[in-house]
């Protein structure tokens, strides 16, 4: 605790310049991301971060020294000519978009190794650090990067900010932002050069390998919490924060275990944890309402036997044995018998010497899913024209899911009719 207390005072200036520049990093890169996440553009990133590698390498031949901001002036160079050439393959050719990605990804990041590699036998003593653009190296960073982070973080949230309503549409539908005269090519180039800006100054801190993994994995964990996109934005905003607070801290403990990769590892153990446990999408969540809603079609299918078996002998409250039961509607022995057990539990049927039967509670909602279906058949019958005997099948899945608005439509669609199109009796 007092290893984290001091870590969080940011007393220490080799500690402070790491944290803030991680949080910088990792902050801006997931507002921007959340764009390009939303527009399903998140292979651009990784193509990205792999484009500028030749042009940093080149700024550093041509120049002869570490200048950041000429090392970052290379790097966009060869970004929009990688954007260029992957517009010029979609246009002139038959290759689809992720294809001509994929190329562009390999050959430049593939001429960026030569180039590192042909600067590393030159004798430059400058070279020194530069692989850390392919690996990245956040231990390393100084005040002078911090404030380049925090001017370029200021100039994201800034745009983002201003043109967050175009930003929106053009992430969700973009043609109609087209046909409504807004400038999708404009705004694409901005959002597109906003990413060009977090991406070249996030591969000094984690490296051009793992960069788009900052780009894109803080916006798909906060994706699966909420369905709402200022809320997406905070959320990747704070997983990329805590993540970039991890990372550096995990870093600090063990000097050996560098903070770049450690980032990258803590928001992906966020975003697996969100595709399992978010509320609402998680894969548990899903699994759990699954689970839900079919032991709900099991219960339902029961009390609805039950209904009619009372129909027909005209005594509802009649005891009904299992094999009576499966002898007027077929299923497995095993789901019958727990299904009877759930209505038990949630009060809809009695046991009485080995046998089932309804009490009040599950009459009623025996009669409801009765009504339910019949008042479906009526409908496909009466305003889609289908056959009668045709209708069954459709009415057993619907009968399960029609809300009461729905049953109070239907009723005054059909004029609340008496039978259904076999001639049954609708219960009300």
């Amino acid at each position: 605790m007092n290893d984290l207390l001091y870590f969080l005072s940011l007393s220490d200036p080799s500690v402070r310049w790491v944290v803030l520049g991680s949080v910088l990093l990792t902050g801006s890169s997931a507002i921007v991301g959340t764009f390009t996440f939303l527009r399903k553009r998140a292979l651009i990133g990784d193509a990205v971060a792999h484009a500028v590698l030749p042009g940093v390498c080149l700024a550093f031949m041509l120049a002869g020294r570490k200048d950041p901001f000429l090392l970052m002036a290379g790097a966009l160079a060869t970004r929009w000519l990688s954007l260029f050439v992957v517009d010029l393959i979609k246009r002139k050719t038959k290759l689809k978009e992720d294809t001509a990605i994929g190329l562009v990804l390999s050959v430049f990041f593939g001429v960026g190794i030569f180039m590192l590699t042909e600067i590393q036998h030159s004798g430059n003593a400058s070279q020194s650090g530069l692989d850390h653009f392919l690996f990245g190296k956040a231990a390393s960073l100084v005040q002078e990067d911090v404030m380049l982070f925090g001017a370029v973080a200021v100039l994201l949230v800034v745009v983002v900010f201003l043109l967050y309503k175009e930003f929106t549409l053009l992430a969700f539908d973009e043609n109609f932002a087209r046909s409504i005269g807004f400038p999708v090519r404009v705004l694409e180039f901005v959002l597109t050069s906003l990413s060009v800006f977090a991406i070249v100054i996030g591969i000094q801190a984690v490296g051009l390998v793992l960069m788009a993994a900052m780009l894109i994995t803080p916006a798909a964990a906060a994706r699966f919490w909420t369905n709402k996109l200022s809320t997406m934005l905070f959320l990747a905003t704070l997983f990329g924060v805590f993540s970039g607070i991890s990372g550096a801290y995990i870093s600090w403990l063990e000097p050996s275990m560098p903070t770049g990769p450690w980032i990258v590892m803590v928001v992906s153990v966020l975003a697996v944890s969100s595709f399992f446990f978010a509320p609402s999408r998680g894969i548990v969540s899903r699994m759990i309402r699954q689970y839900s809603h079919k032991r709900k079609i099991l219960e339902e299918n029961i009390l609805k036997e039950l209904y009619h078996l009372g129909e027909h002998d005209q005594d509802f409250m009649k005891a009904r044995s299992v094999e009576d039961i499966l002898h007027h509607r077929p299923m497995h022995k095993a789901d019958l018998t727990k299904g009877l057990s759930y209505l038990k539990r949630g009060g809809y049927v009695e046991k009485n010497q080995g046998k089932w039967m309804l009490n009040d509670a599950g009459l009623l909602q025996g009669k409801r899913v009765t009504r339910l279906h019949r008042l479906w058949e009526m409908y496909l019958t009466e305003y889609l024209r289908i056959a009668p005997d045709h209708v069954h099948d459709d009415a057993e899945t619907m009968e399960h899911i029609l809300t009461p608005e729905i049953e109070e439509r239907l009723q005054q669609l059909l004029n609340k009719p008496e039978k259904d199109p076999h001639d049954a009796k609708i219960p009300y």
